[in-house]
């Protein structure tokens, strides 16, 4: 574990697998990660899961930000969505992840926008309790 005052280097395929594995603790369903390396200007990978209600999107939000903050020293750029908690937008910069409940996710559809671009394959860790 690095200290949050000092941000661990992560590579941007490194954070989205972490951030993966955080929202797969909180059993997060239909992970997925895209990678947009070359086709986006703004971001490296969109990870996209969803909670079957808004309070497990919430609980996935709050997993991914302690964990990445405290485990790695991570900060998002900027988080959305957190009081609705039905699309919850965590911009860490080189990754974006996305947190939906099912019937916003199935709107939306995101992974079908970016339907050309590949999926990353995952590699989800065992993440520290706390």
């Amino acid at each position: 574990m690095s200290d949050p005052q000092s941000p661990e280097e992560l590579s941007p395929e490194r954070l989205a697998q972490l951030a993966a594995s955080y929202a797969a603790d909180k059993k997060a369903v239909d992970i997925t990660v895209l990678d947009l390396r070359g086709v986006s200007s703004y971001t490296d990978f969109f990870v996209v899961c969803s909670g079957n209600s808004d309070r497990q999107a919430k609980a996935i939000h709050d997993a991914i930000h302690e964990g990445l903050k405290k485990d790695h020293g991570q900060f998002p750029r900027r988080v959305e969505g957190v009081s609705e908690s039905r699309w919850i937008l965590m911009d860490y910069f080189d990754i974006v992840v996305h947190v939906f409940v099912p019937e916003v996710r199935e709107f939306y559809r995101l992974e079908q926008l970016w339907g050309d671009v590949p999926r990353l394959a995952l590699e989800l860790e065992e993440v520290p309790q706390r």
